[in-house]
């Protein structure tokens, strides 16, 4: 009883820290989703919002860890864990929405809008001369991928006729599975995807639209292209570590190794790693990377101008972007540092969504038809 209760409050404070870092991440002028002016970042109302959702926050946190202590008590389910962290989960984000909604209804009934003329800001150097992918980053999840291959190449001829069912970052010793070509090098599979998904992301942001600052824009487009080339570093690095955790599996999957405690967890230690090298990076540079120090004379740049950015094209709090006018197909989210969302207005995003969910269709019936498995549900505790 005493790992699951620590393992539901380490999961509420994960949860919750998460979602504290979301609007503290954003860059002054975009608090919780919403496009304000350089002069009102100090605005009562955006402060009254911020101090709102972290108080509230908090306090839900706390009343779930109490909820969690208890149920679990008495029931000794895992529920207890399960469901207090989905209720945070929920809660937390209509709290994130309601302070969203607050300062834009301040923006509206303010007329913030028509302080400042409106403008955009242009950098035509990141067509002519963009941010390159920084390929010698790819080479340690390439390395590892190979490595795993080679291993699994090397023992394929000694394995068992049956082997552990691979549930991708570890293995269910109790249930087996025929030895074949596919089971054998599921992770070797994994490995190919994590890799190729990553780097086409990365090409795919590193060519999506600038998010630069038209009150700034000098500044800001210094401050993104070295923010760009650290996403696309990053992303790199954390396909390798992707890529670690699984060959670590597969060493279980082989039979290499014994499946004990102390090797299960080190399976999740590059992703223990992962997750607290991008907090630390986004902690370090922020959004867009407005946190990156400025050179002299940048802090003082203001061009007079508000950045021309209609909420009306926003939902969600930022996350969703329609806009049939913007010829841009990938733009950066306003909540969230690294984050970029298709834009749903243009008819190439519905393109992709429409072959996902065909995928998916096609993927549904074969597994109906019984000529795929689908992988099986496992509790995490």
């Amino acid at each position: 009883m005493i790992p699951l209760l620590c393992a539901g409050l380490i999961l509420i404070a994960l949860v919750t820290s998460l979602m504290l870092a979301l609007p503290a991440l954003a860059r002054p002028t975009l608090p919780f989703g919403v496009r304000v002016g350089i002069q009102r970042v100090g605005d009562p109302a955006i402060i009254a919002a911020r101090r709102f959702y972290a108080r509230l926050t908090v306090v839900v946190a706390a009343l779930a860890a109490v909820v969690s202590i208890l149920v679990l008590l008495v029931t000794g389910s895992a529920a207890a864990i399960a469901i207090p962290t989905s209720v945070v989960m929920v809660v937390d984000l209509l709290l994130l929405y309601r302070a969203h909604r607050m300062i834009r209804t301040a923006k509206l009934t303010g007329g913030w809008t028509a302080e400042r003329r409106q403008g955009v800001a242009v950098d035509t150097t990141f067509r002519t001369d963009p941010v390159r992918v920084p390929w010698l980053w790819g080479l340690p999840a390439l390395a590892v991928l190979l490595l795993t291959a080679g291993i699994g190449w090397a023992r394929y001829g000694g394995l068992p006729a049956t082997l552990p069912l691979f549930l991708a970052f570890g293995t269910a010793s109790s249930q087996r599975e025929p030895t074949t070509v596919l089971s054998a090098f599921q992770s070797v599979i994994y490995q190919i995807a994590v890799t190729l998904i990553v780097v086409a992301t990365v090409l795919a942001v590193l060519r999506a639209r600038p998010d630069l600052d038209a009150a700034r824009p000098k500044g800001s487009a210094r401050r993104y292209r070295i923010y760009l080339r650290g996403v696309a570093v990053m992303s790199l690095l954390s396909a390798a570590c992707l890529n670690l955790s699984l060959l670590f599996a597969a060493l279980q999957l082989w039979e290499i190794v014994n499946p004990a405690i102390v090797w299960q967890v080190s399976i999740y230690v590059p992703l223990i790693v992962l997750l607290g090298g991008w907090l630390m990076w986004e902690i370090k540079v922020g959004q867009a990377g407005h946190r990156l120090p400025a050179l002299p004379g940048e802090e003082r740049e203001d061009s007079g101008l508000g950045q021309r950015d209609d909420d009306r094209h926003w939902f969600l709090a930022g996350t969703v972007y329609v806009n049939r006018r913007d010829p841009a197909l990938l733009v950066h989210a306003r909540l969230g540092s690294s984050s970029w969302t298709l834009n749903l207005g243009h008819p190439i995003a519905w393109l992709l969504l429409g072959a996902l969910a065909v995928a998916l269709i096609v993927l549904a019936g074969l597994a109906l038809a019984g000529v795929v498995d689908l992988p099986e549900k496992h509790s995490l505790f």
